[in-house]
């Protein structure tokens, strides 16, 4: 497989994810400053002499590994290999870090032109060093299998052998070297030019709102206004920017779309979502089990939330712009980022002290870039960049409830990143589907602990129906953008599809999961394409779905103290990072995630959610 040397973000959807250089930290509408995070861990500016010192040592020393190694992998013995992997291993770091830096500095200003030409050009520079090593791993996939067993009798070998293990996975989809050195260097100018077109295109967008030029963070927060006339004129401000660049994004997919299915067809992959269900590690019938777990549960969960949530608001039908709405009688309450911070470090801390205090290294260094700002990507990620740096949260604090999940989100992705770091490069990583555990357990044990300390009946109730909400938007609206993707990836197979044909497979899948509680308007026809995930990462949303179904498992077992040591065992599953699949790692939790029951048993827990809403209503 080619391997594109940015690294992985786990990122937050938009709607319910010191400061970068020349970018002023603004004041938060609940009061006070926020904090942006200081880049100079990984080096101190784009003109820093590290990173130019870096980026030619990588160079130099990519050559020389080519050069050194090339041809000659199957003469390696054990030890030889270990010491081949170890080196390899640094070069990556390296160029990690570089893109890293180039990422995140990116991100918060998509709209500067210098910044982006600084991260096209170290995009391009660290995409040629790294074809270099293509043939590398291609050559590790030639041994027979025997071959590979006896040189992992070596110390130096073993210690990479679940590396090796993944990396094995794909042996049957590679193509000869020269084709993927070709495909790793013209991504630059192909799949990654059409993202990064994609992304400062949605930066740059301004929705008129009352009068106000608004982006689409700031348009987004609106639709959870408590007032419904402002949620409206967001809905529409937002529905006629979106229908004004619809032809462009809905190329965009078109592209991307066509782009993937020539490379799975020449890596001989049986479906769209083979080749993502490879990299995350799941069988495709534990993924089709939990999608078709979901869709079942459409009536029992979603359609019946909304009926009661429509007649709350004494409606026939829900608008498109009350989906997120707060309950009537909810307060407006909006968290000051301090209180926003020490609320999620106590649920952490309440769990365990060690996780809490992991959590707090983010806030006492300038790990977190918080405020919304013009020119910095929508939504929130999590990004690891190198085991010998820290992790990074990007978040667009506004001061809702759901900023504040959101917080407990990423900060659960940040402690699983710190803790794996150890682990190396090679084997900190792990598939999306597993990144998703720590994050959503991380809500989960927030909500609980502010649900725990609320007493008045009223905002219980506000509570529960924003959980109920939080848990619909991750598991049934990304198995529904699941669908959407699949539908679309089936489709371009005959051809490209017009954008009234992606507009009408959105409105298809929306139907089918949101139920008949909603009356869809026409401008809700093209909020499909301002979603980042189809175009960052095809077929990434369903490991939304898997995580919250397999931390409402976990978080079960957690609660009825069937686990001694619940709590280290916890920790434990997070530094291994990617040494273990999915069945090794719960196993010491007494679950299986290719248990047919297994998903039952987590959309239980959002079922009965819904259960005690219907009685306190």
């Amino acid at each position: 497989m080619t391997e594109a040397y940015s690294t992985p973000m786990a990122r937050r959807l938009p709607e319910g994810g010191g400061p970068a250089a020349g970018h002023p930290t603004p004041a938060s509408e609940t009061g006070g400053s926020l904090p942006g995070w200081d880049l100079s861990d990984l080096y101190r500016g784009a003109d820093d002499p590290a990173l130019v010192a870096d980026r030619d040592r990588a160079d130099a020393e990519a050559r020389a590994f080519r050069e050194r190694y090339m041809g000659a992998v199957s003469d390696l013995d054990g030890e030889g290999l270990g010491a081949a992997i170890a080196e390899y291993e640094r070069i990556s770091e390296t160029l990690y870090r570089l893109m890293s830096f180039a990422q995140l500095r990116h991100a918060t200003a998509q709209t500067d032109a210098e910044v982006g030409r600084f991260y096209q050009g170290m995009h391009e520079a660290v995409t040629e060093i790294s074809s270099h090593l293509l043939f590398f791993t291609l050559e590790i996939n030639q041994l027979d299998d025997d071959a590979l067993a006896a040189r992992l009798k070596a110390p130096a070998a073993a210690a990479y052998a679940p590396w090796l293990r993944d990396l094995r996975m794909f042996r049957d989809h590679e193509l000869p070297e020269a084709m993927e050195r070709l495909l790793h260097e013209k991504d630059v100018a192909s799949r990654s030019a059409w993202v990064r077109l994609f992304d400062e295109t949605l930066a740059h967008m301004r929705f008129d709102i009352d009068g106000q030029s608004r982006t689409v963070t700031e348009a987004l927060d609106q639709l959870s206004d408590s007032d419904r006339a402002r949620r409206e004129t967001a809905a529409k401000a937002v529905g006629k920017g979106l229908s004004g660049e619809v032809r462009l994004f809905a190329h965009i997919v078109n592209t991307l779309a066509k782009d993937k299915q020539i490379d799975d067809q020449w890596r001989n992959y049986a479906h769209p979502m083979a080749a993502r269900n490879l990299a995350n590690q799941v069988e495709d019938s534990v993924v089709d089990a939990l999608v078709s777990a979901v869709k079942d549960s459409y009536a029992d969960t979603a359609h019946r939330y909304y009926a009661m949530k429509a007649r709350w608001f004494g409606l026939d039908k829900l608008a498109t712009w009350d989906r997120n709405a707060p309950l009537p009688d909810a307060e407006d309450r909006r968290y000051s980022w301090d209180e926003a911070r020490d609320t999620v470090l106590r649920a952490y801390d309440g769990f365990s002290p060690r996780m809490g205090d992991v959590g707090r290294r983010f806030f006492d260094n300038a790990w977190i870039d918080v405020p919304p700002r013009p020119g910095k990507t929508s939504g929130a990620f999590a990004h690891p960049t190198v085991p010998s740096a820290h992790p990074y949260l990007l978040l667009n604090f506004m001061g809702r409830t759901r900023d504040v999940m959101t917080l407990a989100h990423e900060l659960g992705h940040g402690v699983h990143q710190v803790l794996a770091g150890p682990k190396g490069v090679l084997l900190a990583d792990t598939p999306l589907t597993l990144a998703e555990t720590a994050s959503v357990f991380g809500e989960m044990l927030t909500f609980r602990a502010m649900l725990d300390a609320e007493t008045d009946p009223r905002r219980r109730r506000t509570m529960l129906a924003g959980k109920v909400e939080d848990m619909l938007n991750t598991v049934v609206r990304q198995i529904a953008f699941h669908e959407f993707e699949r539908r679309v990836h089936t489709e371009r197979g005959e051809g490209a599809l017009s954008e009234e044909r992606l507009n009408d497979i959105w409105m298809e899948v929306q139907a089918e999961s949101l139920g008949p509680a909603f009356d869809f308007d026409d401008g809700y026809r093209v909020f499909w394409s301002y979603i980042p995930h189809f175009i960052h990462t095809p077929f990434y949303v369903y490991a939304y779905a898997f995580g919250d179904c397999l931390v409402n498992s976990l978080y079960a077992v957690y609660q009825s103290g069937s686990v001694p040591g619940f709590q280290d065992k916890y920790l434990e599953m997070l530094a291994a990072g990617g040494t273990l699949r999915h069945r090794e790692l719960l196993a010491p939790f007494g679950l299986d995630a290719g248990d047919p029951g297994f998903w039952r048993q987590g959309l239980g827990v959002l079922k009965g959610f819904i259960d005690e809403l219907e009685q306190v209503a």
